[in-house]
């Protein structure tokens, strides 16, 4: 049982963000694979999210609003094309098409989803802070 139960929603912020954290990881690791198991340069990876309703326990018609991952896509746009006849993946062209992934972009998401999950960790901490000091104030 939850003392507070805004805490549910701050832990399925905390699963999100650590998706997006390790999809955002995947992105940045894949920024110069040209080939991957499909013979396609890798697609960067985009996380969604949506709302959803947690029933509280207790009386009827008390929810709360907290946040889900609802799915992981594709970035369908293309990547650079270089040339470098020297590269194993080069075209008959020379052309070598690039993955879709911008470090810069990549970056600024990573300190995004950083900053989401530590301000969702500083709930979770201080909801504990608050209900130990209430259980104090008890005895």
């Amino acid at each position: 049982m939850n003392l507070i139960s805004g805490i549910d929603v701050s832990a399925g912020a905390l699963n999100a963000q650590r998706t997006r954290l390790d999809i955002v990881a995947q992105n940045i690791a894949n920024a110069q694979t040209t080939r991957g198991p499909d013979g396609q340069p890798y697609q960067r990876r985009l996380v969604t999210f949506e709302s959803e309703l947690l029933r509280t326990q207790g009386q009827a018609g008390n929810s709360l609003q907290g946040v889900r991952v609802s799915s992981i896509v594709p970035d369908t746009s293309r990547g650079q094309r270089i040339f470098d006849p020297q590269h194993p993946d080069a075209g008959p062209d020379g052309m070598v098409q690039l993955p879709n992934v911008n470090l810069a972009f990549e970056m600024v998401d990573l300190i995004t989803a950083t900053r989401a999950y530590e301000a969702n960790l500083s709930v979770v901490k201080n909801a504990r802070q608050m209900a130990a000091k209430a259980l104090e104030i008890g005895r």
